[in-house]
C-alpha cells in the first residue's frame, strides 16, 4: 500500500497532456519507470513535509516568456523580483524570506545551482518552463536532494516525459515594450517500439519596462529515449543563450522624480561636452548547457535503480563602464596629459568572464515492498570554476596598453559528495514514520588574484582558500492520513557552507564559519470535493547565519557575517472552494516573524573609515515580509479559461537593522490570464488564443532593491547618519497576447 502511495504521488494528475506524453514509459509490470526516476527526491502524501505540486497544465496557461520565478509566483510564501521591470531577463524568487542562494534546485534530480555563488541564473536557461512536466516546491529544509543546501527551500523540476505519439506543437505571444516569443517543439513518438526524439526551440525578447535594460535570449531542449522492458535511458540536453543590459543598479527615488520610473542608472557616465549619456554596450552576454545521461532499472519486483551523469558548461561575461577608477587597481600605469597633469583616475569599460565546467554523477536504489518504503543514494560532483578580468578601454589614455588586458585571474575548484538513506514506514491505520539521514562533503579551494586591489599592500589581493565541511543532516518525522485528512510533524537538520563571495570579499583568516538550520514543522489538511483547508506551522532556529551588518573587509567590500542567533516563525494557510465543475477559488497565506537576536549595525565615516557599532537589538530579517496573500478566482467553461490571480506583500525593510528609511512599501498586484481553446479544427489537435493583463489596476510599486548608509561628523561633533537606497521599479499595466497551436 505504501509504495503504490508513493508512486501515485509522484504520478502529478493532470501533469501529462495529450500531445503525447502519457505518463511517460511502463514496464511489463504496469510501473511508470519514469516515476521511479524521481520519486528518490520528491515529496508525497506520506512524507512530513511542507510541499506545493505545479502542474505543466497550470504552467502553459500563464507561460507567455516570464521565468520562472514568476510561474511560481503563486505558491505560499513564494516572493518573485525582476530588473527588467516585467518577469522577463534577470528575475529572482524569495520563498520564506530565503534568496536564491538558499534554495535548492534540481532538473531530475541533478543539481542546477551554482556550486561557487549556490544561486540559480534563469535567465541562462529560458523558456526552460515549455520543457518541464512539473514543478515540486518543498518548503523548509524538505527531502535529502543533492548539490547546495536548502536553507528555504528546494525546487525539484522534471523535464518532459518521452511521448508515445507523435506531436508538433507552435507558440507565439507579443506584448507591452516589445516582448515576445516564439517556441517550436516536436516529438517523433515511439519508434520501432523502443525509441523516441522531442525537442525544442525557444526565442523570447524584449525592450523591457526600465529603460534599456533589453532581452534577447534563446533557448533549446532535446532528448533522445530508449525504452525496453524494465529498462529507461534518457540522454538530455537543455540549455541557452542570452544578452540582457544590466538593469541592477537601480534607482533612487529622487533619480526617479527626476527621471521618471523608468530611469536607469546603469552605463550612466559624463560625456566629453558635460552631458550626461549611457553606454550602449553594458550588457550582461552569457550561455549555458546541460547534459544528463538518466537510467531507470527495475531490478526485482522490489527493487528499483535510477542512476544519472551529468555536465554542465557554462561560459560568458559581462561589459561594464566605469567612471573615475583609479588606473592602479587595473593594472594600468597613471599618464600625463600634454600639459602635464598627471592622470591617476579615468573612465574605463572592463569585462568579467566566468568559464565553468561542472560534472557528476548519482545513483539511488529503491525498495519498496508491503510497509516499507526505503532510497538509499549518493551524488559525486566536481566543479571548476575560472574567474579573469580584462580592461576593453580607457578614456584619453596615454602610453602602452594591451588590448583587453589582464588584471585579475583566479581559479575556484570545489569537490561536493554525499551520500543518504530514507524510509517511510507504514504502521497501520493511517500511521507512518520516516526517517531520513543524509552526509555531505565538500572540498573548496579558491587560487590566483582577486579582482579587489588592497591599498594595504598596493597589489591586487592574492587569493588562497582552501576549506573542508562535513556536514551530518538528520531528519525525522510522523504522518497520518485517513479519509481526507493528513497531519504530520517533521524535524529536521541542514548545513550550509560559506558561498564564493564569503571568501573572496573577506580577509584572509577571518573567513566565516559554515550555518546551520533546526527546521521544526507541523501540518494539518482536510480535503473534500467540495473544499480542501491546510496550515502548516514551521520554526525554523538558525545558528551562524550569515547577514551583512555593513561591516567592511580590509579591501572595502561589504562583509556577510556570522549572527549567533537568528529565527523564522510563522504559518502557512491554504484553501480552496470548487462549488462547481467550471469555477474554483484558491488561496493562499503567510504570516511570519523574521528575526536576528541582538543585532549590531555598523556604520562608517564617510562609508569607509572610522566604524562605530550600534546595538539595535532584536531586528527583522531583510526582505523577508510578515505577510503574503495569494488569492486565484479560475474559470473554466467548454474551451473558455480565465483566471484572476492577485498577490500582497506586506513591507520589507532591505537592511537588517530595520530602517523605515529604506524600505519596500507593501503592494497589491493583479494579472488576469484569460483563453480560449479550439479542439474542432481540421489538421489540428488545438488552436488555443490567450490574453494576458499584468498590474490590471496599475499599482506602482517596487518588487526588489538595495540600501546602504553612512555617517558625517557634524560642527558639533555629532554623527549624523544617512542611509539611501535603490529601487527596482515594476511595470504598471502591461499586455500580453498569446497562441499556441497543436498537432
Amino acid at each position: 500500500m505504501l509504495c503504490a502511495a508513493a508512486l501515485h504521488a509522484a504520478a502529478l494528475p493532470g501533469a501529462a497532456e495529450n500531445r503525447g506524453d502519457r505518463a511517460g514509459v511502463v514496464d511489463s509490470l504496469g510501473v511508470d519507470l519514469r516515476e521511479v526516476e524521481v520519486v528518490a527526491n520528491r515529496a508525497s502524501a506520506k512524507s512530513p513535509v511542507a510541499f506545493t505540486n505545479v502542474l505543466k497544465s497550470d504552467i502553459e496557461k500563464s507561460n507567455s516568456g516570464r521565468d520562472i520565478p514568476y510561474l511560481l509566483g503563486m505558491t505560499p510564501s513564494v516572493v518573485s523580483a525582476s530588473d527588467a521591470g516585467g518577469g522577463i531577463g534577470y528575475t529572482y524568487m524569495r520563498v520564506r524570506g530565503s534568496d536564491a542562494s538558499r534554495i535548492n534546485v534540481t532538473a531530475n534530480g541533478i543539481p542546477i545551482n551554482d556550486a561557487e555563488s549556490h544561486r540559480v541564473y534563469w535567465v541562462n536557461m529560458p523558456d526552460l518552463s515549455s520543457s518541464v512536466r512539473d514543478i515540486q516546491i518543498q518548503r523548509g529544509v524538505g527531502t535529502s536532494t543533492n548539490g547546495a543546501g536548502a536553507f528555504g527551500a528546494s525546487i525539484n523540476m522534471v523535464t518532459d516525459a518521452p511521448g508515445f505519439d507523435p506531436y508538433a506543437e507552435l507558440s507565439a505571444s507579443y506584448g507591452s515594450y516589445n516582448t515576445n516569443k516564439q517556441t517550436l517543439r516536436v516529438g517523433s513518438g515511439t519508434i520501432g517500439g523502443h525509441w523516441s526524439v522531442d525537442a525544442r526551440l525557444s526565442h523570447i525578447g524584449s525592450d523591457g519596462y526600465i529603460e534599456r535594460a533589453f532581452s534577447k535570449l534563446w533557448s533549446y531542449f532535446g532528448q533522445v529515449a530508449f525504452n525496453s522492458g524494465g529498462t529507461s535511458v534518457r540522454l538530455v540536453a537543455f540549455g541557452g543563450k542570452e544578452q540582457t543590459y544590466m538593469a541592477w543598479d537601480y534607482a533612487s527615488k529622487e533619480d526617479m522624480e527626476k527621471y521618471g520610473r523608468r530611469y536607469n542608472p546603469c552605463g550612466r557616465y559624463t560625456a566629453d561636452d558635460g552631458s550626461m549619456a549611457f553606454y550602449p554596450d553594458q550588457t550582461d552576454n552569457f550561455a549555458q548547457h546541460h547534459f544528463q545521461l538518466i537510467l531507470s532499472q527495475r531490478l526485482t519486483d522490489a527493487w528499483h535503480l535510477s542512476a544519472a551523469l551529468h555536465y554542465t558548461d557554462d561560459d560568458g561575461y559581462y561589459r561594464q563602464y566605469k567612471t573615475d577608477r583609479s588606473l592602479v587597481e587595473y593594472g594600468l600605469e597613471p599618464f600625463q596629459t600634454a600639459d602635464g597633469a598627471t592622470i591617476e583616475e579615468s573612465d574605463l569599460v572592463r569585462l568579467k568572464h566566468n568559464r565553468n565546467h561542472f560534472g557528476g554523477g548519482l545513483v539511488t536504489f529503491r525498495f519498496c515492498k508491503d510497509r516499507l518504503d526505503a532510497t538509499f543514494g549518493g551524488a559525486v560532483n566536481q566543479f571548476r570554476g575560472n574567474h579573469f578580468g580584462q580592461v576593453d578601454w580607457v578614456r584619453n589614455y596615454v602610453g602602452p596598453i594591451d588590448p583587453l588586458q589582464e588584471y585579475y585571474r583566479n581559479r575556484g575548484d570545489k569537490f561536493d559528495a554525499n551520500i543518504y538513506a530514507r524510509a517511510n514506514y507504514d504502521f497501520g491505520a493511517g500511521f507512518s514514520a520516516y526517517a531520513d539521514l543524509q552526509y555531505r562533503h565538500i572540498r573548496y579551494t579558491i587560487t590566483g588574484i582577486n579582482d579587489s586591489f588592497d591599498w594595504n599592500t598596493g597589489a591586487m589581493a592574492p587569493l588562497d582558500v582552501d576549506q573542508r565541511y562535513d556536514f551530518f543532516n538528520p531528519k525525522a518525522g510522523l504522518s497520518w492520513a485517513k479519509g481526507n485528512h493528513r497531519a504530520y510533524a517533521s524535524w529536521s537538520v541542514a548545513h550550509k557552507e560559506p558561498v564564493r563571495d564569503n571568501f573572496t570579499d573577506g580577509d584572509p583568516g577571518k573567513y566565516p564559519s559554515a550555518e546551520r538550520l533546526f527546521d521544526y514543522e507541523a501540518g494539518y489538511s482536510y480535503d473534500c470535493p467540495l473544499f480542501s483547508l491546510g496550515a502548516n506551522l514551521y520554526y525554523m532556529d538558525y545558528k551562524d547565519q550569515l547577514v551583512t551588518t555593513g561591516q567592511l573587509s580590509d579591501t572595502g567590500n561589504a562583509l556577510s557575517v556570522n549572527v549567533p542567533r537568528s529565527y523564522r516563525a510563522g504559518i502557512e494557510l491554504q484553501g480552496s472552494l470548487r462549488p462547481s465543475r467550471w469555477f474554483d477559488w484558491q488561496v493562499n497565506a503567510t504570516l511570519s516573524r523574521n528575526r536576528i537576536k541582538d543585532f549590531v549595525e555598523y556604520i562608517y565615516e564617510d562609508e569607509w573609515k572610522n566604524p562605530v557599532a550600534i546595538d539595535r537589538g532584536d531586528t527583522p530579517i531583510a526582505f523577508s515580509p510578515s505577510f503574503t496573500l495569494n488569492n486565484s478566482f479560475n474559470f473554466n467553461i467548454a474551451g473558455f479559461d480565465a483566471q484572476l490571480v492577485s498577490r500582497y506583500v506586506s513591507k520589507q525593510y532591505m537592511n537588517n537593522a530595520g530602517s523605515e528609511e529604506t524600505v519596500l512599501d507593501a503592494y497589491f498586484v493583479s494579472d488576469l490570464h484569460a483563453g480560449y481553446t479550439f479542439r474542432r479544427i481540421p489538421g489540428m489537435k488545438s488552436l488555443r488564443l490567450g490574453i494576458a493583463v499584468y498590474n490590471i489596476f496599475n499599482e506602482k510599486y517596487f518588487s526588489n532593491g538595495y540600501s546602504g548608509a553612512g555617517y558625517k561628523v557634524g560642527a558639533d561633533g555629532v554623527k549624523h547618519i544617512y542611509r539611501y537606497a535603490g529601487y527596482a521599479a515594476q511595470a504598471p499595466t502591461n499586455l500580453m497576447g498569446m497562441v499556441t497551436i497543436k498537432f
